[in-house]
């Protein structure tokens, strides 16, 4: 049994599912794959069980009922990890966004110490593909925002290919982390980084979606915003 496991939420991925869990599933480094999904009307959890078959023991399933937030579907996700026996558990898109090719280069990062491993798109420039000059320029500010506002010395806050020690996440109370969107992904990493847990950047390319809807919503980047200087004001008044 691997003792890795890829947490992929998904709402209405149908376009990207199949040919996602081939492509981990071919990895040389052996990873199992957790997919969270939120009750896809669109077929997505039907593609799973298919793959399920095809590889068994290696795919697994949660399904919820209603969009509940990209959040609670990674604790759910670890709180699944953890009542396993997985030593490093990530976090990952389903639209290819994140390259699976660098499942191993994170891992290995943590292998070798680190407490949380970050596929980092700034921590060499700026490496994304497929993106409006307006969103590449909304991105890189805010992490530039984040970095003034928590003192945390992580180029790419926000983002979301991620991979943890076991060790890192039986630290952390999942009932203390309020948010759901991005600031979710802001959150995890200074509630890490607050503790005294090593996190490091390692650099990859992101590169758009080509098939399937943005889940970006207003919504998201308010949360993000406001929810950076509530995090902050908040660690004033809480232990790590």
């Amino acid at each position: 049994m691997p003792n890795s496991l890829v947490i992929i939420p998904t709402y209405n991925e149908i376009e990207n599912i199949e040919k996602m869990l081939d492509t981990v599933m071919s990895l040389e480094r052996p990873f199992d794959v957790l997919i969270v999904d939120d009750g896809s009307p669109d077929g997505t959890a039907e593609k799973v069980r298919e793959k399920m078959s095809q590889y068994k023991g290696r795919i697994h399933m949660e399904e919820r009922t209603g969009k509940l937030g990209l959040g609670t579907a990674y604790i759910h996700g670890f709180k699944w990890a953890l009542a396993r026996d997985y030593d490093y558990i990530f976090e990952m898109d389903c639209d290819f966004s994140h390259n699976p090719e660098d499942l191993p280069r994170l891992q290995e990062a943590c292998e070798q110490g680190a407490g949380v491993a970050i596929g980092s798109r700034y921590v060499r420039g700026v490496n994304v593909v497929n993106w409006p000059m307006s969103r590449v320029l909304l991105s890189y500010f805010a992490s530039v925002y984040v970095r003034f506002i928590t003192g945390m010395p992580i180029q790419d806050s926000t983002a979301g290919f991620k991979c943890y020690r076991r060790s890192t996440l039986e630290s952390i109370d999942f009932s203390q982390i309020q948010f759901v969107g991005y600031a979710f992904q802001i959150e995890m990493k200074f509630t890490a980084w607050r503790k005294g847990i090593e996190v490091v950047e390692v650099p990859v390319i992101f590169t758009d979606r080509t098939k399937g809807e943005s889940k970006m919503s207003g919504g998201i980047i308010k949360e993000a915003i406001f929810g950076v200087i509530k995090l902050k004001l908040r660690s004033f008044f809480t232990k790590a």
